[in-house]
This record gives structure tokens, sequence and C-alpha cells, in this order.
């Protein structure tokens, strides 16, 4: 058997509000709780078991690979959700999204202040790219 990444506890403020904030700005389902946790499934079968916790906990980094058509419609969410936008995970190019690997990527931050990304190429798939540190406004971003 090979190994394969299957699921991960988010710790959140609210496991619905999160839950529900991701799956609709990544076009996913929110499936039914199970125990404590509120489960979000991507496409390859990984599950993102949001959990509500009364406790501090640091911000987490999440990414999700997207097709072209995808990020248009991740992208198009956010506008529209009037979601803070970055080109890079620091938050030094705001209203932008970057062009890294000749793909298009974006950063906001969730419901719960975890730190989420859209990407359509994998780190490094074109080290070569003219495209690579290059970022692009977007028109009505926050």
């Amino acid at each position: 058997m090979s190994v394969e990444f299957n699921h991960t506890i988010v710790l959140s403020h609210d496991r619905e509000e999160s839950a529900r904030f991701l799956a609709g700005i990544l076009g996913l389902e929110v499936g039914e709780p199970a125990g404590m946790f509120l489960p979000v499934t991507t496409a390859n079968s990984v599950t993102l078991d949001f959990a509500t916790v009364d406790i501090d906990f640091p911000m987490q980094h999440y990414a999700f690979l997207v097709s072209e058509d995808e990020f248009d419609a991740v992208l198009a969410r956010l506008v529209e959700g009037g979601i803070p936008i970055h080109a890079d995970p620091h938050g030094r190019h705001p209203r932008r999204i970057n062009r890294n690997d000749g793909g298009r990527g974006v950063y906001f931050i969730d419901a719960s202040g975890h730190g989420m990304e859209a990407f359509t190429r994998p780190y490094g798939s074109d080290p070569s790219s003219p495209l690579n540190g290059v970022t692009e406004d977007v028109p009505g971003a926050r």
C-alpha cells in the first residue's frame, strides 16, 4: 500500500462558519457532522475535519491545487465576497495574484485566521518561468 494523506483536523472558533466559508470559496460541499468534526472533502479524497475549540491556536496554512477554471471561480467568489486577497503569504501584495511557475495563485484568510491558498501549478513545476515573481492586479479585489 502506498502512503496517502487522508485527513487533518482544522481547529476553528466556529466549525460551521469555517467549514462553510472554505467550502463556499472552493466550490465544495460540507459533509455531515461526525462527532465534534464537520468535514469538507477535496476531489482527491482528503478531508479537512473542522472542530470548534475554545482555546487560542496558531495560524495554520492550507493550500489547494485547482484547475484554471476552478481558480477563476475561486477568485470571483473572493472578490464578490469582499474577502481580502494577496499574491503572497505575508500580505505584501494586496489585491493581487501571483503568476509563479506560469500559473496563478492567491492567498486569503479564513474565518478562524488560517492562511488559505489556491494555486494552479505545483511549486517548482516551472522554475525557469518568466512569470515567477510576477503579480497581477485583480480589479474589484479588497
